[in-house]
């Protein structure tokens, strides 16, 4: 097996081509790095398709309490206050050092941000690129950045396994690239490899958004923590696309309105209304589709004509469904989006495992609780990849364990797909969950997508309440606020072991 830069005292690799990982490996600098990327760089991250901005407390009648407050709000009693204040903190310096590297952000005639407003916000604060183009505009300036940077060195590969030393720190990873492996030992390794929604037959997230690197810590022995909290956006566009367009939250913001096929309002008497947090809003459309209601996204007249210039991203996505929004409603339905579960880690990014860190969705950094707010998702990653840039202090790494590294087949996937969305989607219920548990213990040692499936069952499972994005049909009302902790040990236990692990959280 060669080797990559054997030079590895100072060396830290990064999994990820996206957000988290490419702020990592520039916040880093002068520090080398090893940016491995499943993907050429810029493309197969879900950053790109990110449409509705970045939160941060830019505007005169805001302030980082305010958005602070609302993130708390939002994630249903799991977000830890210190966790959100000091991201909502970040957030403007966040957005001079995006402008530094060069990305363009929209701006009123006088030259101020243009801030929009999304739903459970109590402020315009969304920043944002080229209308719904955010994501993309971030990463194109990223993108940019990394390939100027001389400190960076870019791989494509898939990271495989994590190297260890003899003290049991991780000591790099195990790449694979047409079928030849090879390793880039490391001072370090920083997982950044985003989310899990390509488990669910209906997702927003691109195809290789299965979990990788969720199933990496979980294998090298990380706590995971509330694995069970899925985010489905209310509004991907239903017009049998894989994966599902998204048609942003922002819409909402500036009038646009759910309704069924009736005109009715489809959150007619639901506190928030269309404006409702994303649970809320998810869950008012699952229960219309249950009724055979079927369910729109109404922007037609002004809104919709004005979409090409406001929002060109879903103008585009509609126009290739054979859509014109200004005159017809939108068909919209709940789609797998965000994970607001994962590896555990502390204020500077740092899991369980000496020497392994995690930055951006992979993480779970206790900003978003049960339920992500809109838009903190990219200022997440953008914040701790900072912390994690500060913070890292993993000692040079003893001598390297040979490894034996199996490469793990994959599984039926499109079966896992179909098994998640109808047992472990919008609504879950006891016999649900069991019967995905019993179909994917079998699967999960040899299979890293089965892996993760099961952690999120087997947490949903354990959760005999309902909160956030988590909905127990069986166990309608919140019970006392926990985080779920596992590990793989614990996983593979009896499942009598996992209530046992959930931890209470700090007053």
């Amino acid at each position: 097996m060669n080797a990559i830069s054997p030079n590895n005292a100072d060396r830290v690799v990064v999994v990820g081509g996206g957000v988290a990982g490419l702020s990592v490996a520039l916040r880093l600098a002068p520090r080398p790095v090893t940016l491995v990327t499943a993907s050429a760089l810029g493309l197969g991250t879900a950053t790109g398709w990110a449409q509705g901005g970045i939160a941060a407390a830019m505007g005169a009648d805001d302030a980082a309490e305010f958005h602070a407050a609302d993130t708390e709000a939002a994630g249903a009693g799991l977000t830890e206050p210190d966790v959100a204040l000091r991201v909502a903190q970040e957030g403007p310096a966040l957005i001079d050092w995006l402008v530094r590297i060069g990305v363009p952000f929209d701006r009123t005639d006088d030259g101020a941000l243009a801030l929009g407003l999304e739903a459970a916000h109590g402020r315009r604060r969304i920043v944002r690129s080229g209308g719904d183009a955010t994501g993309a505009r971030v990463l194109e300036g990223l993108v940019r950045a990394v390939l100027g940077a001389p400190s960076v060195e870019i791989v494509t590969a898939r990271a495989c396994d994590l190297l260890r030393d003899t003290n049991g720190a991780v000591a790099g990873i195990v790449a694979e690239r047409d079928g030849a492996l090879f390793r880039i030992p490391a001072r370090a390794a920083v997982l950044a490899t985003g989310g899990v929604g390509a488990l669910y037959a209906a997702t927003t997230n691109p195809p290789g958004a299965v979990g990788r690197g969720l199933a990496l810590a979980a294998r090298a022995g990380a706590v995971m923590r509330d694995m069970e909290f899925v985010q489905f956006h209310p509004t991907a566009i239903a017009a049998g696309a894989d994966p599902m367009p998204l048609a942003t939250e922002a819409l909402r913001g500036e009038g646009a309105r759910l309704i069924d096929e009736t005109g009715a309002a489809v959150m007619a008497g639901i506190a928030g209304g269309d404006l409702a947090p994303r649970d809320v809003v998810a869950r008012g459309i699952f229960q219309a589709l249950q009724r055979g209601r079927t369910v729109y996204l109404d922007v037609r007249g002004a809104l919709g004509a004005a979409m090409p210039t406001r929002f060109p991203t879903v103008a585009g996505l509609c126009a290739a469904a054979g859509i014109d929004p200004a005159v017809q409603p939108i068909p919209v339905r709940p789609a797998a989006h965000y994970h607001m579960g994962g590896v555990k880690v502390d204020r500077h990014g740092a899991t369980s495992v000496p020497g392994l860190y995690a930055c951006g969705e992979v993480s779970s950094t206790g900003l978003h609780g049960a339920n992500r707010l809109a838009s903190n998702s990219l200022l997440e990653g953008l914040a701790y990849a900072r912390f994690i840039a500060d913070g890292l202090d993993a000692p040079p790494p003893a001598a390297i364990v040979p490894e034996a590294v199996t490469l793990r087949p994959g599984s039926d996937l499109p079966a896992l797909r179909a098994l998640m969305e109808s047992k472990v989607g919008v609504v879950r219920d006891a016999a649900g969950l069991a019967e995905a548990v019993a179909e994917l213990e079998p699967k999960a040692e040899t299979c890293d997508a089965a892996l993760v499936a099961l952690l999120i069952a087997r947490g949903a499972l354990a959760r005999h309440e309902s909160r956030g994005a988590h909905w127990r049909s069986d166990f309608p009302h919140l019970a006392s606020s926990r985080h779920t902790e596992t590990t793989l040990a614990e996983l593979t236990a009896s499942p009598q072991a996992i209530p046992s692990a959930e931890k209470a959280l700090t007053p």
